[in-house]
């Protein structure tokens, strides 16, 4: 008998260190926290997980979406199938208003809808930037805390390199001494493929043109590498699985909230300003509840999410508010404006040496790599394969193109990237071919100077907000892709590609018809920013302060990719760590934690 109740007494201990979570608000034995996070994408797992480090804090974290280790999750581990998860349940399936750039078209706008948003989806690529975007959000923020060597700290703190499945030796491939000791791990190919070498060759027979670069991450923007991706231990590492499960596991002061949508925020008590709780249901039908903030609200609801929840709230632009019958809180122009992303599109060519095409038009090698990672985690699936070079380019300080001023962050930052894709990736509609090799290049405009915008179409969260990147509607946007293509089309005219790279699916010989495949090819990189963006303390314009509480109310801070006051010069994932993990310090001295 007390055996028995030695167990018992065991097994209520153990829960009691642990995380809660619910799949819906009337399980939760509490509505008051000390902070509430809404969104647990890649900066919101940060936060929940930092500030539930210290066990006198309270945390409750919502998310609209889905877990990640539930039905299908596969989808989202598994390394090879990582863009299998667009368009799923995993996935918000937004879609963006016509596009006048692209020919009227409209595009899915892919967004996470899971716990890690975004991390547990996108294509797992890790890269900081130049450190002249970082020393650029400081210098528009008026905080010197956002400058590259003083983020440093964070930077270690986030991530660390990881081998991969088969412990290759990557050696002169990537630079140790610029990688930290945090929960988030990075790694490089475990199978490096024909095309990759010969890129890497292009960049020592052109070195002045192409330069090598030996580390992505330093904080030199500029020249050819190795991609790092987001892969440990055989699988994706996503802000969910290297910060919220560790702490769900391990801390009872932290509760997760499922399938729940935060409808706005809200003044529980005190100055109508003062936005410390929020109005959450599960539906447009469903209740609706409200749990309440002791210290603060942090919004991390992403580029879309946020601006959209803000506007319900009463903060945005009065004639956008007026419209919906939404009583005006603050009029703040800026919320939901300056959105900007980076369209990516794809050119191909036949290749006369072994390519991925073949291995992925067979579904039975398909079927066997599968079975091979489900048996043991290692081969084809249990890494990164497709694409593992990228460059990162700019125009000649002399182009035409920068006569009306450089959109980018500083002489060592891109206006564009190419990167190589070892089979056939087409352009939305187009027809893939059946047999031969085939390798691809994309292209990516990094520092465009199209502005679009983030508008509602209902006073109800439930309801899609219309999302217009509008992509391609200034003369540098598409001319910087025009050069751009003649620059992909120069590298592979390399004697590296000799006897290697064959015929051009599609012949682009004139900025005309440059200009025409790009208006039709061009879709989203999923790189969306700005949508409330950072400013100075005693600036009108922007969203949220140098610390990143919005501007005009108390109790929300605002810690996402709508923070940033321009396009990224890396990927935007590894960008919002770094803000997440600053951000998780600076709620923490502002509260003594």
């Amino acid at each position: 008998m007390m055996a028995q109740s030695m167990l018992f007494l065991f097994f209520v201990l153990v829960k009691s260190c642990f995380g809660r979570i619910f799949t819906a608000p009337e399980q939760l034995t509490t509505t008051s926290y000390d902070f509430i996070v809404v969104g647990a994408g890649t900066a919101g797992c940060v936060i929940a997980s930092r500030l539930s480090e210290n066990p006198s804090a309270t945390v409750l974290l919502i998310e609209a979406g889905v877990s990640d280790n539930g039905t299908d999750s596969a989808v989202l581990s598994t390394p090879f199938l990582a863009a299998q998860a667009v368009g799923t349940i995993f996935d918000w399936n937004y879609t963006t208003t016509s596009q006048v750039g692209l020919n009227g078209r409209t595009m899915p706008y892919p967004r996470g809808f899971v716990l890690g948003g975004s991390s547990s989806i996108n294509s797992m690529v890790y890269a900081r930037g130049p450190s002249e975007d970082w020393d650029r959000i400081a210098t528009t923020s008026g905080d010197d805390g956002w400058s590259w060597n003083n983020l440093q700290q964070f930077i270690f703190k986030n991530e660390r390199h990881a081998p991969a499945w088969n412990n290759r030796s990557n050696v002169g491939e990537y630079n140790p001494k610029v990688h930290g000791h945090g929960p988030l791990m990075t790694s490089l190919t475990a199978n490096p493929s024909e095309l990759d070498h010969r890129v890497i060759n292009t960049t020592a027979e052109l070195a002045d043109e192409f330069p090598f670069n030996l580390d992505l991450n330093s904080g030199d923007g500029l020249g050819f590498g190795w991609l790092q991706s987001t892969i440990g231990d055989s699988a994706r590492s996503s802000s969910a699985t290297a910060y919220l499960h560790p702490a769900l596991n391990s801390r009872s002061n932290l509760d997760l909230l499922l399938n729940t949508q935060v409808m706005n925020l809200i003044s529980t008590g005190g100055a109508a300003t003062t936005l410390n709780g929020v109005r959450a249901s599960q539906s447009e039908t469903a209740a609706n509840f409200t749990f309440t903030a002791a210290k603060e609200v942090i919004l991390s609801a992403g580029t879309i999410g946020t601006p959209q929840i803000l506007m319900l709230s009463g903060v945005g632009p009065k004639e956008e508010l007026e419209k919906f019958d939404i009583t005006t809180l603050v009029d703040a122009p800026d919320v939901g404006r300056n959105m900007q992303d980076q369209p990516i599109f794809f050119l191909q060519w036949a290749a006369n040496g072994d390519t991925l095409f073949s291995f992925l038009n067979d579904p039975d090698a398909i079927n066997a790599a599968l079975a091979q990672y489900e048996q043991n985690k290692t081969g084809l699936a249990a890494s990164s394969i497709v694409f593992n070079t990228i460059g990162f380019l700019r125009l000649p300080d002399n182009s035409s193109l920068l006569e009306n001023g450089d959109p980018s962050s500083g002489p060592h930052a891109a206006h564009y990237q190419i990167s190589f894709i070892d089979t056939f990736n087409g352009n939305g509609n187009q027809v893939a071919p059946t047999d031969g090799n085939w390798i691809s290049g994309s292209v990516v405009l990094i520092s465009p100077t199209s502005r679009g915008s983030i508008n509602l179409t209902s006073s109800s969260a439930f309801d899609h907000p219309l999302i217009d990147p509008s992509f391609f509607t200034t003369s540098f946007d598409i001319g910087t892709a025009i050069e751009a293509v003649k620059t992909l089309q120069t590298f592979l005219a390399a004697s590296a590609f000799d006897g290697f790279i064959g015929s051009p699916v599609t012949n682009l010989t004139t900025d005309a018809q440059i200009e025409a495949y790009v208006r039709a090819a061009a879709v989203t990189i999923k790189h969306c920013v700005s949508t409330a963006k950072i400013s100075k303390a005693n600036e009108t314009g922007g969203v949220v302060g140098p610390h990143l509480q919005v501007k005009g109310v108390d109790g929300v801070r605002v810690v996402d990719a709508s923070i940033f006051p321009f396009t990224v010069g890396g990927f935007p994932q590894a960008e919002v760590y770094i803000v997440a993990e600053r951000a998780a310090s600076l709620i923490k001295e502002t509260w003594s934690l």
